[in-house]
């Protein structure tokens, strides 16, 4: 159970000079009854593996705090799944190939999925990319690549855009494009819609399917940003507008008109973008950018779709010891089936 302890100001929209502020009162916020058993049980494990507030601004710090929360994820992700991982390089950039340990299903034999990891673009090689890939691995028995990307802040957009380009195009000498899928979660859903535009741009053609998971390629947005630090029990942040772009430092310097790293809110790059599975809890601060991606996908004709997980906070699939994550792997897994094609090269 959560309680907010003091009320704060809450902007209904952007436009604050034309729009009322609403004042929250403070009260107590219980768990909510859509949860299981088991998600209750996960979610006092996740506020026992918080990152304390001294490791904040510090990457050093942040990469070793978070370092260790991926290989304990990753602990809990093989007890529960049977996979077998190999490193090595395509297009000159390091991945991990995952596949299910049983094999790949003949029905997946000529389909791959690209995994873009999360780790707020400044950590999650490895053991977080690992968490990402071996659910969906097993689950859907097909074989995951994991993209070694470019980090923050030694890089700033595209690196992790052009990694992932490299690596799509050096499969599409044995996939054909409708049989790649792209997914990611937090900053690897956001990579993952920079990284479709960047593949257009290019001049190749656009995957089969993509999933942008508890992010977007768009700037956040609507209430969710506000919402979700409350919901966590966690001071909101105190500022009267939502920036235009992302407040990170690998986008630094980058205009929100940009249509290829801010795809989601270009009008003509929504239109381009293939069927799009959208995913996250709903006490996510992505949230409200997720619902508004859908619905431009939705308004332009593309084949998309949304799901939220009430009561649950941002990657909450990381952890594996509960159905709704369960349930989350396997509608990623039905979604990339449903969309991808399946014919040989």
């Amino acid at each position: 159970m959560i309680r907010w302890l003091m009320p704060f100001a809450l902007l209904a929209t952007p436009l604050a000079a034309q729009a009322p502020v609403k004042q929250v009162p403070a009260f107590t916020l219980p768990p909510s009854n859509q949860l299981s058993a088991a998600a209750r049980q996960v979610l006092t494990r996740m506020d026992a593996a918080t990152a304390p507030d001294t490791i904040k601004g510090d990457v050093a710090k942040q990469r070793a705090f978070y370092g260790k929360w991926n290989d304990d994820r990753l602990a809990e992700m093989r007890r529960r799944f049977r996979t077998t991982v190999r490193h090595g390089m395509i297009g000159d950039v390091g991945v991990d190939i995952v596949e299910p340990a049983d094999g790949v299903a003949s029905g997946n034999t000529a389909r791959v999925l690209i995994n873009v990891h999360g780790g707020a673009f400044m950590w999650g090689a490895g053991s977080g990319a690992l968490v990402e890939a071996i659910p969906i691995a097993a689950t859907m028995r097909i074989r995951v690549v994991t993209v070694d990307y470019r980090l923050a802040p030694e890089h700033r957009y595209p690196a992790a855009s052009e990694d992932v380009t490299a690596v799509y195009r050096d499969l599409l000498k044995r996939y054909r494009p409708e049989n790649i899928g792209i997914y990611g979660c937090s900053a690897g859903g956001i990579i993952t819609a920079q990284a479709t535009a960047w593949i257009g741009k290019q001049g190749l053609p656009r995957p089969g399917a993509v999933g942008t998971f508890c992010g977007t390629g768009a700037a956040y947005s609507g209430d969710s940003p506000y919402l979700a630090p409350a919901l966590a029990g966690n001071a909101p942040p105190a500022i009267p507008a939502l920036p235009a772009t992302l407040p990170v430092s690998y986008m630094d310097g980058v205009p929100a008109r940009d249509p290829l790293a801010y795809p989601l809110s270009s009008d003509v790059q929504v239109r381009a973008m293939p069927p799009t599975l959208l995913l996250a809890g709903g006490r996510d601060f992505a949230v409200s950018a997720l619902t508004l991606a859908h619905r431009r996908l939705a308004a332009a004709g593309v084949a998309s779709e949304l799901h939220l997980f009430d009561g649950l906070p941002h990657a909450f699939f990381m952890w594996p010891d509960m159905p709704e994550s369960e349930e989350a792997y396997a509608t990623i897994a039905r979604f990339f089936d449903q969309h991808l094609g399946r014919r040989p090269h």
